[in-house]
């Protein structure tokens, strides 16, 4: 009975007129820019330990949604910069490109506490960064 689903649901695509998406062109899950972002971080951060940790204080701070916000503190994005226009620095996109917020996170971490590892390591102290 679950095979015959879809073929309902196009004879109904079809009797509306609506154009059907092929599965392979569907819109991609809701986890896919989440992991689109790690990848990508992953090949930002080198190190697997430094990796790791830059990875626990995304997960903790945004899990990994560039849209990310902070409703009483305003901090914004993959690595909850506050305020998130910060992240401007890096680049004019801050606020729709996980990569200029990728960036920006890693700068800060670098400069603030030496690396993703200083910066986790001062997460796990105050629960925060």
């Amino acid at each position: 009975m679950g095979r015959k689903a879809p073929v309902l649901a196009l004879a109904a695509v079809a009797v509306l007129g609506a154009t059907a998406v092929p599965a392979a062109h569907a819109a991609t899950p809701a986890a896919a820019p989440a992991a689109k972002a790690k990848k990508l971080a992953k090949t930002m951060v080198k190190d697997d330990k430094q990796f790791a940790c830059f990875s626990k204080i995304v997960e903790h701070e945004s899990h990994w949604d560039h849209t990310a916000q902070n409703a009483s503190s305003g901090a914004y994005g993959l690595v909850q910069a506050l305020p998130g226009n910060k992240m401007a620095s890096e680049g004019a996109d801050w606020r729709t490109n996980p990569e200029t917020q990728l960036k920006w996170g890693l700068d800060y971490m670098k400069e603030r506490y030496g690396s993703p590892c200083g910066a986790w390591d001062h997460w796990q102290k105050n629960r925060w960064y």
